[in-house]
């Protein structure tokens, strides 16, 4: 993917609230071309208050927003909100002719970019259709389409793939690599995990309204909750003793032990249990991961 020495978007101790309540609490962060930044974060975080500053939606009380692009900011910045923002009564061709036009296109250009954006969505045999009409992924696939008609070099994804099928997903997903390819730099907000984990190029985790931790996946985890890797055994007779960390349960059949994935315990313990005649029937080493690392930071307690 492309990166430029200057971050598009730069935010400089950011600070936002509503009637003397901070909800952005001196946020530092940066957005590259070609990059595609996970911003997760459980309800209440901040990260639409985030995303509204950035669109100009929301002035920051204190600190900055940069850009290093150079056009007004309705020329290089796309969004595309949760709640979709398409016109149900309008076919797909009006949609895109409508927002096309409402973001400065005419002309030949205008059809050009809106025959490239049918395609692009995979839109191609329902262009007469009545957004109405579409499935939910469709209509996200539209509504991402109606949004960078202009090929903004700065776009945020609020929740793009709410309710929608793994087809669709997958497809929105290609979607967002070609626009990445191209440079663009993509800022998305969702609660899906797994899709931040495998796509995301780096990752930024808020709480109370302050960016608690950022970068690669990786990084991320040797920073916070380290290389540590879950052991889970299961024997096929009772056991008494076992060699440490192992710890058994009540049954005397399992055992668990938390180990230094780096190091070579896992087959020195495995020896020992081979030394002791104790033979496994069923073992699990499970890697740290991103949930795993979110719920450290955040805390496990559910808020609405």
């Amino acid at each position: 993917m492309l990166k430029s020495l200057r971050p598009l978007v730069r935010l400089q101790d950011a600070w936002a609230g509503y009637h003397s309540q901070p909800v952005l609490r001196g946020i530092s962060l940066d957005l590259q071309a070609g990059e595609l930044l996970g911003l997760l974060g459980p309800n209440g975080a901040g990260k639409t208050t985030l995303i509204n500053c950035i669109a100009g939606r929301r002035q920051l009380d204190r600190g900055r927003i940069d850009f290093s692009d150079p056009r007004p900011c309705t020329e290089f910045l796309g969004i595309v909100p949760q709640s979709i923002a398409i016109y149900p009564d309008l076919t797909v061709l009006q949609n895109l002719r409508v927002f096309g036009r409402l973001h400065g296109l005419r002309g030949s250009v205008l059809r050009q970019r809106v025959a490239e954006a049918i395609e692009w969505a995979a839109l191609e045999s329902k262009s007469n259709s009545l957004a109405q009409t579409l499935s939910g992924g469709m209509q996200r696939r539209l509504n991402i389409a109606c949004s960078v008609l202009h090929k903004p070099s700065v776009l945020l994804l609020d929740e793009p793939t709410v309710g929608v099928d793994p087809q669709s997903r997958e497809r929105i997903y290609n979607m967002v690599e070609e626009l990445l390819a191209l440079g663009t730099a993509v800022l998305l907000t969702t609660h899906q995990l797994n899709e931040v984990e495998t796509r995301c190029d780096r990752i930024a985790i808020m709480d109370n309204g302050s960016v608690l931790a950022a970068g690669p996946l990786t990084d991320l985890l040797a920073r916070t909750i380290g290389t540590s890797q879950q052991l889970s055994l299961r024997f096929t007779s009772v056991q008494h003793d076992v060699p440490a960390p192992l710890k058994l349960d009540e049954t005397g059949l399992a055992a668990v032990a938390v180990i230094d994935g780096r190091s070579p315990q896992l087959p020195q313990l495995l020896q020992k249990l081979a030394t002791n005649r104790i033979a496994i029937e069923h073992m699990v080493l499970r890697e740290p991961t991103l949930e795993h690392m979110f719920l450290h930071l955040t805390g496990k307690e559910l808020r609405e």
